[in-house]
């Protein structure tokens, strides 16, 4: 008996039609470009294309086309091995990648960025942002950005990725007709000169077994050495603290100093690297840190070729066989000061703030117990442990102890780095430091910690500057980043260019501060302020944001409704 198979019914309906066809055999999702994707190769050459490196990957293509254009995205996509999706969602995060989308023209061959935070904005950068796209053409671009990290030399402009300082118009002109590019500079104290005044022979005692880990953590807990990044947290528990997680441990190094008026990891660098350098290199020996990674702030390209420079230099010279060190580039992100977005950073993601517990400590770069420091922290090591703790706790005034760096800029005659007593009043400062107030200027207030730091009137000029202070009122230290303002400010206009910048640099991962930042701005840049709906505004972020940088936006605007409340009556000032 044989089986007949029985032969499918023919489609009769339009659908039953539609539903018989082929799939098409071409692929889904934009196609890579082969030229484009032999551009990419030959970029990357034999470098690794794990994840973390991409934003690595990013600065290489957009330092060669000075543009991220879609075939190239699409080529790297394929050559890392990453969803189209992933590649974007960074690229577009990162304020110094310039993302062109398929059928638009590519940028401006040169980019002129005038910084419009607060320091440079009291010197003119809203008039260079006027006068410039017509001086320079349609060649150039003129974008507005935040703060570079040099507010003691203000205005600052750069022109591609060189700045030029205390700049006018007609001078940004000169520089964009040469358009010269950044190169290491001769720092005064390199490999050669560091060694002669006894460098790395503190390390070396470690290395060799003549220090003990407990014994440096005693010296700088004695010492009551802080973490001078803005948070303070005492930097002999901390290395306690990552020692008591199982290893393998890493280390991460914060050098994205990105709050407004804070520039001293900056001149720090340039001082005296290889002091910072031991003292990153002693830090990961306390912990047994097999990898550094030393994330540094893209406005800074003179000091990431410097280190560069001379870290490769201790390297030959035996000095990190303990350890790896790894320079990871920023992108133009503030949010990436905060650490955990600077560890998502690192791991080549998005800058966006973890939630906590667990901590960095216990859980951080690629999953493993970090210690993080601030560049200024490492920076005193050698000299704390060499000179003994009380040659730190000796200096300070009004019962605090140590010194501390403060950036300030503003209103003064001498601004710059200033390396004075803790516990030092802000009158103390400008008089003993910064040489007096500019002809013609009054003293009215100062930001004692940046821009989230608050402000605080003349009036209150006896307050001891340091962490713990200054909570009572309303304000924090911080980086200890002060600018001075005079009687020339308009407080309300203070509040709002720091309002802007935390509405420019919110990560935008929590509504409280994405939209609270936004909707902060629209309210006080119009009309009366109205005090009620900007006082539940801020409660709501700063009770509900993720992370300091909503938490403390309010701050300044805060303080202007308590402090300055003649400015309220007044139209809002311009500079």
């Amino acid at each position: 008996m044989s089986t007949q198979l029985a032969t499918p019914p023919s489609p009769t309906t339009e659908s039953e039609i539609r539903r018989t066809k082929r799939a098409k055999r071409t692929p889904k999702g934009r196609q890579v470009e082969p030229k484009a994707l032999d551009e990419i190769q030959a970029l990357l050459g034999t470098r690794s294309r794990q994840r973390d490196l991409l934003i690595e990957h990013l600065h290489l293509i957009q330092d060669k086309y000075g543009h991220l254009s879609a075939a190239h995205l699409a080529a790297l996509a394929q050559e890392m091995k990453l969803a189209l999706t992933e590649v974007y969602e960074v690229a577009t995060f990162y304020a110094h990648f310039d993302v062109v989308k398929e059928g638009e023209p590519p940028p401006p061959p040169i980019t002129v960025r005038v910084c419009d935070s607060l320091s440079c904005a009291m010197k003119g950068a809203d008039r260079l942002l006027a006068e410039l796209p017509g001086k320079l053409g349609k060649n150039v671009r003129v974008v507005r950005a935040p703060c570079m990290g040099a507010c003691d030399k203000a205005p600052v402009v750069a022109v591609g990725h060189l700045q030029s300082f205390g700049v006018d118009a007609a001078k940004v002109e000169a520089e964009v007709k040469k358009h010269a590019h950044p190169h290491a500079f001769n720092t005064p104290k390199d490999f050669d000169a560091y060694l002669k005044e006894g460098g790395y022979s503190l390390l070396k005692d470690c290395l060799s077994g003549k220090r003990t880990r407990e014994e440096l953590i005693g010296i700088v807990s004695d010492a009551g050495l802080r973490g001078l990044g803005g948070a303070g947290f005492p930097t002999g528990r901390k290395w306690a603290l990552v020692n008591a997680e199982p290893a393998p441990r890493l280390m991460a190094v914060n050098g994205d100093e990105g709050e407004p008026g804070t520039f001293k990891d900056r001149y720090y660098l340039g001082l005296d690297p290889h002091r910072f350098i031991e003292g990153m290199l002693i830090g990961a020996w306390v912990v047994d840190a097999k990898e550094v990674y030393f994330y540094l702030r893209d406005e800074y390209p003179e000091i990431r070729l410097l280190l560069e420079q001379e870290i490769a230099r201790a390297e030959k010279a035996g000095l990190t066989k303990h350890t790896k060190v790894i320079m990871r580039r920023g992108a133009g992100a503030y949010i990436c000061g905060e650490e955990s977005a600077m560890i998502e950073s690192i791991e080549g993601k998005r800058g966006l703030p973890r939630h906590r517990p667990p901590y960095v400590a216990q859980v951080g770069l690629f999953g493993r117990p970090t210690l993080e420091h601030n560049v200024e922290t490492l920076y005193w090591i050698r000299d704390i442990v060499e000179k003994g703790p009380q040659w730190f706790t000796d200096q300070g005034r009004r019962d605090r102890k140590g010194f501390r760096s403060f950036s300030v800029s503003g209103r003064v005659k001498e601004p710059g780095v200033k390396m004075a007593p803790a516990g030092i009043s802000i009158q103390e400062l400008i008089d003993e430091y910064c040489g007096g107030m500019l002809p013609g200027h009054t003293f009215k207030g100062y930001l004692p910690g940046g821009a989230s730091g608050g402000i605080l009137p003349a009036s209150m000029n006896d307050i001891p500057l340091d962490f713990g202070t200054l909570e009572q009122y309303g304000c924090f230290i911080g980086s200890h980043a002060v600018v001075i303002l005079s009687d020339k400010d308009d407080m309300k206009a203070v509040a709002l260019n720091l309002m802007k910048f935390f509405e420019d640099e919110s990560c935008g991962q929590c509504t409280p501060c994405r939209a609270g930042t936004e909707k902060a701005v629209k309210l006080m840049a119009t009309g009366p302020w109205d005090e009620a709906l900007l006082n539940e505004l801020s409660s709501a972020m700063r009770d509900a944001s993720i992370c300091g940088l909503g938490q403390a936006a309010p701050n300044p605007l805060l303080c202007v409704l308590k402090y300055f409340r003649e400015d309220l009556t007044k139209p809002m000032g311009t500079w």
